[in-house]
């Protein structure tokens, strides 16, 4: 007997591509959807604002590494802000490469690209 539910997908927007789910230990998650649009190279400040004000947000760390694996080609091989803080203080924060896949933190002062998304609960 097949006891797998499946997760039924977000509506999306024009434009927009849906990445896939975070589910969490305790059965809680989201979708992660893609929102069009790459910003040019701005600092953290920058991102977090323009991203809002397209109605999204940066991805976390967590959702990059799924956008890596799942939408790498719709990124230039370039480093991307997250929207999260470094816990070392708040003066860094992580970003994504989305030509070598690694992940590392730095001055929020240092101009990197953006992409953003949306959260859907499941």
């Amino acid at each position: 007997m097949n006891t797998e539910k499946a997760i039924a997908t977000p509506e999306l927007n024009e434009g927009e591509i849906y990445a896939g789910a975070i589910i969490n230990p305790d059965g809680t998650g989201h979708h992660v959807t893609l929102l069009p649009g790459d910003n040019d190279d701005a600092s953290w400040n920058e991102q977090m604002e323009w991203a809002e004000s397209i109605g999204g947000d940066l991805p976390d760390r967590v959702e990059q590494a799924l956008l890596y694996k799942n939408l790498q080609d719709q990124f230039k091989k370039e480093w991307y802000w997250s929207n999260t803080q470094h816990s070392g203080g708040s003066y860094a924060a992580w970003y994504q490469g989305f030509g070598s896949g690694y992940q590392y933190y730095y001055d929020k002062n240092l101009q990197l690209r953006a992409r953003a998304v949306r959260r859907s609960p499941i």
